[in-house]
């Protein structure tokens, strides 16, 4: 057998062959059992003297020709070794052609070799046999972890696709939108936050592709040499096994003592590189490697694989590569330090496998490696993260954090109402996660602190704080202000609204304003303080307009025409007409999606639930009572002339056909309460006793719960239902539960 000089490793050679080189291994170490059942018949064999023996030694060469081939190439290997065996093989065809020259009985020596060779045999089987296992389980841990960052990768693409396809929506709705300027603001915001996306999904790919070089490069490579260690590891100790049995032998058996001694020179030639040698060249095959991954442009949105460097994508391009730069240095010292103690480690164990390290136990050796490994990667990972996120973006926009002020944040809770100095929206509620500078004071939500920009004026006092409040405040809230001009006020018609009734199906009958009035329960905790007004809970009028009821007022008969042909024909039973007030999606089974402005037919009127039950055309289903208006019975009258001056008829705020001034803005309906059998209902719970102040309010008492229809939206307030009923509680007086 050759001498082995700078052996190669399975790592190096094999690549992804992960699978047949752990059946070789398990199979390997199988092996130990034929070895210490070898040994423990070979004892019994002492006994009955050569005739024995000889027995034996025929029928463990008949199981090694039965799985020579397995043992040295594998079961699959890519060349067929022909007569060709592994160094162990021929090793012990050795040991079983001696084995008919030993023929004396010695019952010392039939001992010892159950007590000094089978038992330890077993140990041994069973320890490399859960280095083994622990190694495929990890093997499987880093294809998982791949496989989670493909996963990873296409959830950015598919949020990045739902972002394009806000960006497009908005688009549209900014062409045929009353408020021009807003809407455009609106697909402004949005295409900024689709640029953000973007840049988040060619980061991701960078990432995902450095990440796939480093597992099929590095980890699995070292997994796989983990696996050679614990193969050589197995001959090395075989090797001690039919060494110290050859020694057995040598003393007692002075006249074998020459075919004795060509045993042990035998055994000494089966260095442990030798096995995995053959089995590397009879199974080396071709390697393909996955390609990287690329840019895919949104089927919705036609965008290329350039980097978005407009100044909003730097902020946020800043931010990122400020958290980046800011974890590099102490990932890349951390990655030192480990990679030093692997190879420290390695050197040990290749001393244990030289000899020339008698102190260390070898398993322990072996475990230590696994750990440090394992360490290692993960940390390793992080870094590469970090260093392929700050090239990815100084290659495209440079180093923007140079002379950048980059604000102080940490995590805060907010439990009293704050805006978010950046979008100016509120930062409270039932959820009231965001971000506060420790110097300077600005506040933020989370989803907004990659977007702020790095203008930190540093550490202020108290009073200079609460004047940069005031002018951040100011000027996020001049983003939120329409922006019409004033040619477009001059084109609407005057609104106002007189002698009208109220409608009994609006479910809007309260007004604008609301108060705490009653008296709250005394307890062991004071309730939180109720929000001094009361916005209207799901008014369709836009927000920013003062809480109005809705009103229905029966129209004039001088605008009212029939149209030709329309009169009716005789008595008979009439369908109930009903109309869509607003636009409705349906959000559960039963229930039917209709636009704004259909005429329905009502098959089952509303008991009390919310919903009623309509047709449309040929489709049936449940939609929400507040939704429709009840026409009135058409009554066979004569045609009355369609009036068409100016005089006579009452200025609306609303337009019911879906004419006028309400074409032109799609009105939003008011707050659904769930179905009955509806499923997941999310509810809350009243923490202090609370008495309605007005008709659109819920009275509670402690312990008392409700469905969550909507949470608070920066008002204070939540809308419940119960009973059927939707009305609004204040949020500070529930949780969800």
């Amino acid at each position: 057998m050759a001498e082995v000089e700078n052996a190669p490793s399975f790592g190096t050679v094999l690549k992804d062959g992960f699978k047949p080189a752990n059946v070789y291994v398990a199979n390997n170490i199988a092996f130990f059992d034929d070895v210490q059942a070898y040994f423990r018949e070979r004892s019994a064999a002492e006994k009955r003297y050569s005739a024995e023996l000889s027995a034996i030694a025929k029928k463990y060469y008949d199981k090694k020709a039965k799985k020579s081939t397995s043992l040295s190439v594998g079961d699959t290997p890519t060349m067929t070794p022909g007569s060709l065996e592994s160094a162990s093989m021929t090793t012990w065809s050795t040991i079983l052609t001696k084995l008919e020259l030993v023929a004396s009985e010695h019952d010392r020596l039939a001992t010892e070799f159950v007590t000094k060779i089978a038992d330890p045999i077993k140990e041994v089987a069973m320890k490399l046999d859960a280095q083994r296992k622990r190694q495929v389980e990890y093997a499987e841990k880093l294809e998982k972890e791949k496989e989670a960052q493909y996963a990873a990768l296409q959830k950015v693409k598919t949020k990045y696709d739902s972002v394009c396809q806000d960006v497009e929506s908005k688009r549209k709705k900014s062409e045929s939108a009353f408020d021009k300027a807003k809407a455009q603001s609106s697909f402004q915001h949005q295409l900024q936050e689709m640029n953000n996306m973007k840049n988040t999904y060619l980061i991701a790919i960078n990432v995902t592709n450095k990440q796939k070089e480093k597992h099929y490069h590095e980890f699995l490579p070292e997994v796989m040499d983990n696996l050679q260690d614990i193969a050589e590891f197995r001959t090395m100790k075989m090797n001690g096994f039919w060494s110290e049995a050859t020694q057995l032998e040598f003393s007692m058996l002075q006249n074998c003592s020459g075919e004795v001694d060509h045993m042990a020179k035998e055994i000494a030639r089966n260095e442990p590189q030798l096995d995995s040698m053959m089995y590397m060249q009879h199974n080396t095959g071709a390697f393909q490697e996955p390609p990287d991954k690329v840019f895919e442009p949104s089927p919705v949105w036609h965008d290329d694989e350039s980097m978005v460097t407009d100044e909003p994508a730097k902020i946020y391009l800043r931010n990122v590569l400020n958290k980046s730069k800011g974890q590099l240095g102490e990932l890349r010292r951390e990655v030192d330090k480990k990679r030093r103690e692997v190879e420290a480690t390695k050197r040990a164990k290749q001393r244990v496998l030289e000899g020339t390290e008698q102190t260390q136990d070898e398993f322990l050796v072996l475990s230590q490696l696994f750990l440090q490994q394992e360490d290692l990667h993960q940390v390793d990972r992080k870094r590469l993260t970090a260093e392929v996120e700050t090239s990815t973006i100084t290659s495209a926009v440079g180093d923007v954090t140079l002379g950048a002020k980059s604000h102080n944040f940490k995590s805060q809770t907010f439990k009293i109402p704050t805006n978010c100095d950046l979008c100016g929206e509120r930062i409270w509620g039932l959820s009231a996660k965001g971000f506060d500078c420790r110097d300077c004071g600005y506040t933020c939500h989370s989803k907004c602190e990659m977007k702020v920009p790095a203008e930190c004026p540093g550490e202020l006092n108290k009073e200079e704080r609460k004047k940069y409040k005031q002018e951040r405040q100011e000027l996020a809230n001049q983003l939120l202000k329409p922006t019409a001009s004033s040619s477009h006020v001059n084109e609407m018609p005057d609104l106002t609204r007189s002698n009208t009734v109220s409608s009994v199906r609006s479910g809007y009958a309260a007004s604008a304003q609301r108060s705490i009035s009653g008296p709250i329960s005394p307890g062991d905790e004071a309730p939180p303080d109720v929000p001094n007004t009361r916005p209207p809970a799901a008014s369709p009028t836009p927000s920013s307009a003062p809480r109005k009821n809705r009103i229905l007022a029966p129209p004039p008969p001088a605008f009212i025409s029939e149209l030709p042909g329309s009169a009716p024909n005789g008595g008979g039973h009439q369908e109930q007409k009903a109309k869509m007030l607003y636009t409705f999606e349906a959000g559960g089974e039963g229930e039917l999606s209709v636009p704004e402005g259909r005429e329905l037919v009502v098959l089952e009127p509303d008991t009390g639930s919310g919903w009623t039950r309509v047709r449309a055309g040929y489709k049936e289903g449940n939609v929400p009572t507040s939704y429709v208006e009840i026409l009135p019975p058409s009554t066979p009258t004569a045609l009355v002339p369609q009036h068409t001056g100016q005089s006579g008829r009452p200025p609306s705020t609303y337009s019911n056909s879906g004419s006028s001034i309400a074409a032109s803005t799609k009105k939003k309906g008011p707050a659904v309460a769930p179905r009955r059998g509806a499923k997941k209902l999310q509810y809350v719970e009243a923490l202090y006793d609370y008495q309605a102040g007005s008709d659109t309010e819920h009275s509670m008492t402690v312990g008392e719960r409700f469905v969550l229809i909507k949470e608070d939206q920066g008002d204070g307030w939540a809308e419940v239902e119960k009973g059927g009923v939707t009305k609004s509680v204040p949020a500070n007086y529930v949780q969800v539960v």
